[in-house]
């Protein structure tokens, strides 16, 4: 997902490197640039900041503004037609680190009257309008996970699931220049043969195919699903046949297992064939020989396609969710499942193998490097997703004799969050919750370390004068921060499930309020939700800002959010000296701040799920 420069506005030039530890990203080295004291002022509309898709009836309801008066302040909550519903005062948070503003806080949990157009004034000034109802998230759940029929290749996208501006021909499959992904040839020196790589999801704003970044996407989508078979309270029928926009509907199987399975048929496309050097392993990516041009739709990409070397990391996360894919294609296909679940093994004995072949930094030319220098963290994840499939002992002692097995912060990173480069939450998230053969001691054990993750982030949540659950290490937001937020939100919805204890789900809907505009730039990171949502993310097809014949990204999307590290020209030009949560601008090249991708928009699906389901005020427990 990293791109290059531009050149006369419409090409790319050099690759920019992303900040240490990016997430969600590409690459993972780079220096971040010197930030001075002095920041810019962006508009930012109203100073009074809410969430302006609204919050649900009996859950909390926050907001902050913006102000420089230390003493409280009166608030009001009126209705559409002006009528005033509630007031209060306000509570000084003096001056917010993560964006060097001097804030107050303000609830009005105590309204639980549904309606729309609400609106809170604050000392004279008006925040967006806002809703107060059960149902606020069923049509994000939808659009969150239509995201991934949008960006798939390989095949025609439909008009009459996405509208005619989003439909497209296939992206490179057969009939494409150089036959597309159907006949793609390793870079010199990885293979001397061509492999059928077509299928799977576009990464993000460029048109690569990333093993790392699809493994953990695919498994939060197929996660989002196994939570309603094992969660009591959790309803799967919204994510069931028919109910979604994709072109398997009617076919018997949930819709958000057809939309895995796509992804799913080409992560085991990208696994060495028996009889070739490395039998078993995963190729790392698939990208164009060069930069794709900018913009280009799929279709009309002329470049030649290259598989670059397999490694230890896309091995392990081809066998970690074609584990799990074993397990939930099961009843619905049971040669697919089997055919997963011999992949999952082969990769994880390849793996073994072949432990130490790791995804360099360098090699980012045409597409993101995605290099990964420790692997402990996908060989814990394989070995959760092998054991609670298939229960064998020899899964079950790499997951407990792991030194990540009893570590929180290894789990659940303190700094940050859950990300394709740190997976190892992942499979203990499963482990807690799914039913398989870890002892009562044992599971218990995994149960308090999600809960132990929950309770920190739940903290950082509670101190933040914007509630989100997320406390960065030195305060720097990272490439993908918003990605952070939700994957540490995961973590929060499963303690809830766990445990029924509302300070979690609370921390949940605080770090959605965040997401949809309750945050220091007044601005919703998800098209086509707020009144101030970003819509000008960084994607070679969903480029209207360069083009105003090609749509803006589809409802649904979610902008890669704050970042310290300003590591492109638009970012470094009109953000230097941002503070650290300031650090975002909505402009198509400002892709360090501004990039979709397929690992960002599988969290936000996932918690449109988990909160959607809460509209009905029950919360759910896991069997077992």
């Amino acid at each position: 997902m990293v791109c290059a420069a531009v050149a006369a506005g419409l090409t790319l030039g050099a690759l920019t490197a992303p900040a240490a530890g990016a997430v969600g990203h590409h690459a993972r080295h780079g220096a971040e640039t010197a930030l001075p004291q002095a920041a810019p002022k962006p508009d930012t509309g109203s100073p009074v900041r809410v969430n302006q898709v609204g919050y649900l009836t009996d859950g909390p309801k926050r907001g902050t503004v913006v102000t420089s008066a230390t003493k409280p302040l009166t608030w009001t909550l009126r209705a559409a037609d002006g009528t005033e519903r509630a007031s209060g005062t306000t509570t000084p948070a003096g001056v917010d680190p993560s964006s060097r503003q001097n804030v107050q806080t303000f609830d009005f949990s105590k309204v639980t009257n549904e309606g729309k157009g609400y609106t809170v004034t604050v000392d004279g000034k008006k925040s967006e309008p806002f809703t107060i109802g059960d149902h606020l998230y069923s049509s994000l759940r939808s659009d969150a996970l239509a995201y991934f029929y949008h960006n798939r290749s390989g095949i025609k996208i439909d008009a009459d699931l996405v509208g005619p501006k989003y439909a497209r021909p296939a992206g490179h499959d057969k009939a494409a220049p150089h036959r597309g992904d159907t006949d793609v040839p390793c870079q010199d020196g990885v293979c001397d043969y061509r492999r059928d790589v077509s299928g799977g999801w576009y990464d993000a704003g460029d048109q690569g195919k990333y093993v790392v970044n699809g493994g953990i996407s695919v498994a939060q989508l197929m996660s989002a699903y196994e939570r309603t078979r094992t969660t009591k309270g959790a309803d799967g029928a919204s994510l069931g046949d028919g109910r979604l926009r994709v072109p398997e509907r009617g076919n018997g199987v949930p819709d958000i297992l057809d939309e895995a399975r796509w992804e799913m048929e080409f992560l085991l496309r990208m696994q060495v064939p028996k009889g070739k050097p490395l039998a078993g392993m995963a190729f790392h990516k698939v990208h164009d020989k060069e930069w794709t041009g900018f913009p280009t739709r799929p279709d009309q990409d002329q470049q030649q396609r290259e598989l670059h070397k397999p490694s230890t990391a896309a091995t392990l996360n081809l066998a970690a969710a074609a584990a799990q894919s074993a397990r939930l294609f099961k009843s619905y296909d049971p040669e697919f499942a089997a055919r997963s679940l011999h992949a999952a093994r082969t990769a994880w004995a390849a793996a073994k193998a072949h432990p130490k072949i790791l995804a360099s930094d360098s090699d980012s030319t045409g597409g993101g490097a995605y290099g990964d220098q420790s692997v402990g963290d996908e060989f814990y994840w394989a070995a959760a997703e092998l054991f609670i499939t298939t229960g064998d002992h020899t899964y079950a002692k790499a997951v407990l004799d792991s030194p990540l097995h009893r570590d929180v912060g290894a789990l659940f990173p303190r700094g940050g969050g859950m990300s394709w480069a740190s997976t190892a939450g992942l499979g203990a998230l499963d482990l807690a919750t799914v039913p398989n053969k870890l002892t009562a001691r044992q599971r218990a054990e995994v149960r308090s370390m999600v809960t132990k993750a929950a309770d920190r982030y739940a903290a950082d949540s509670a101190k933040s004068a914007y509630g989100v659950p997320y406390a960065p290490k030195d305060g720097k937001y990272e490439w993908g921060s918003n990605s952070q937020v939700l994957n540490n939100m995961i973590v929060l919805a499963t303690a809830h499930d766990l445990t029924d204890k509302p300070r979690y789900r609370d921390a949940v809907l605080r770090g959605m309020d965040y997401l949809l505009g309750a945050n220091p730039l007044n601005q919703s990171y998800v098209t086509g939700y707020g009144e101030r949502n970003s819509h000008n993310q960084h994607h070679r097809f969903w480029a209207h800002q360069l083009d105003h014949k090609l749509p803006h990204p589809a409802p649904g999307s979610l902008a890669g959010g704050p970042n310290s590290g300003l590591q492109d020209p638009v970012a470094k030009e009109k953000l230097n000296g941002c503070a650290p949560a300031m650090c975002y601008i909505d402009d198509i090249m400002a892709f360090s701040t501004n990039e979709i991708t397929i690992n960002w928009n599988a969290p936000l699906a996932w918690i449109a799920t988990y909160v959607d389901g809460l509209g009905g005020g029950t919360a759910g427990r896991p069997a077992g």
